[in-house]
């Protein structure tokens, strides 16, 4: 039978906000630890010279990713066969949980640094594993007809919280001379303080998904299997994957390598303020609390247009907005910090509402009881090409300089690599079927 066929009942799934809710509750993981806070902390000179803190820190990102690569596949294939998404979906949580707040008691002394690096890239792994059922569970949660608007309320209320996180980061812990609850300014206690309250957020809010959100069946007559007759069979399943859903295929291959595009915006991105338009500390994570704000508003306002024009519409027109506005920052650099205000937000919005409609795309034309595997191979596929943003980045600086560009303007030169992979990603997801047909077997 194909995709046409599914039954498409309106009965009202259980959960769908408790669900949402968990994009709010990890949100601590990529806001404070991988873009704004601890990447700043473990870099910083009190851990070593800052060439070599930076370095260490890619190495432990991209041993993460590696990782993920490796694992994520055959961990979606065997939560569909056991059902039991829910399951790991909890163990992932607890264990991101225990990384955030072990990282308290990574203390500003070059002897932490690599212990420090070795827990964020366990938890960056963790997160990502997160994912996988996470993302499995959205046809549960909602209908064929506003399976989009329930992706980017999801996604919106993320940034959300992500944008609440940070001012109670600033405000309580960091931009003050007297933190909350008494903590001491020594030892930078106040910003492994923000380590602590993450771990609580993330558990706290994490609560209602595991009480509402129903699991999944078993699948009938499964067969238990070790972990190397699970790559055996995904091996097969991959290939019966390009006889069911072909286009779904395609949109794995180029969506990996827009989505890399997306994740360098938001990567790069605060050091092109810092770096190209002079913004302090302070005012990085002002621009990422904005940021936040209009993801979210992208996102939310993108999962309504899914629904009503569909996914890949929603994701072309986002990409050529981000292309557009993002040559725009690199011809009107000379103007200064106002292009990047002005610009630098537009980009953010249209990330959102490509995220979104992304993860909805993959919900929609995957086949029956396979959504834990497809979003497995999502999160591998993105994982395969993650090093495209950093390379081109570095590659668009480097040429600038050779060129006899200063080091300020080289920097804003890098944007022209980001653009360049949304480019690349751009038309392969162009040749992808806007509404494909899946055999469910």
């Amino acid at each position: 039978m194909t995709n046409n066929d599914v039954e498409t009942s309106e009965k009202k799934p259980k959960g769908t906000f408790a669900w949402a809710l968990w994009d709010w509750a990890e949100q601590p993981f990529p806001t404070i630890f991988s873009t704004f806070i601890f990447p700043i902390y473990i870099t910083s000179t009190a851990f070593g010279p800052e060439e070599d803190t930076s370095r260490a820190l890619g190495l432990a990102a991209t041993f993460a990713g590696v990782a993920v690569a490796l694992v994520a596949p055959v961990f979606g294939r065997r939560s569909d066969e056991a059902g039991r998404r829910k399951f790991w979906l909890m163990i992932n949580t607890f264990l991101l949980a225990g990384v955030m707040a072990s990282l308290f008691f990574i203390a500003p002394t070059p002897s932490m640094l690599w212990i420090g690096l070795a827990i964020f890239s366990f938890g960056g792994f963790v997160q990502e594993i997160a994912f996988i059922n996470y993302y499995a569970m959205l046809r549960q949660v909602s209908r064929p007809t506003n399976i989009g608007k329930v992706s980017g309320f999801a996604w919106g209320l993320g940034y959300v919280g992500g944008i609440v996180l940070l001012l109670i980061s600033l405000v309580g812990f960091i931009q003050t001379d007297n933190p909350w609850f008494g903590i001491p300014l020594e030892d930078a206690l106040n910003v492994r303080a923000v380590f602590l309250f993450s771990a609580v957020w993330l558990v706290v809010f994490s609560i209602p998904l595991f009480i509402s959100v129903p699991e999944v069946k078993a699948k009938p007559n499964r067969e238990k299997e070790n972990i190397v007759t699970s790559y055996i069979k995904l091996w097969a399943q991959l290939k019966s994957l390009r006889r069911q859903a072909p286009e779904t295929l395609k949109f794995l291959i180029s969506s990996a390598i827009y989505r890399d595009g997306l994740s360098g915006v938001f990567a790069f991105g605060g050091a092109l303020g810092a770096l190209a338009f002079g913004f302090e500390l302070a005012e990085v994570i002002l621009f990422g609390i904005a940021a936040n704000l209009m993801a979210g508003i992208g996102a939310m306002v993108g999962g309504w247009l899914d629904d009503k024009i569909g996914p890949k519409p929603t994701i072309m027109f986002s990409l050529t907005g981000l292309i557009v506005f993002g040559f725009g920052v690199f011809l009107f650099a000379s103007l200064g910090p106002i292009t990047y205000w002005v610009g630098g937000l537009a980009l953010t919005l249209f990330v959102g509402p490509a995220q979104t409609a992304s993860r909805s795309f993959v919900a929609r034309f995957t086949p029956e009881g396979r959504e834990g595997e497809i979003f497995g191979l999502y999160m591998t596929t993105g994982r395969a090409v993650s090093f495209l943003s950093p390379l081109l980045w570095t590659s668009a600086i480097s040429l600038a300089l050779v060129i006899g560009v200063d080091s300020a303007g080289a920097t804003v030169w890098g944007i022209l690599g980001l653009m360049l992979v949304l480019v690349v990603g751009t038309l392969l997801m162009s040749r992808v079927d806007p509404k494909p047909q899946v055999i469910n077997d």
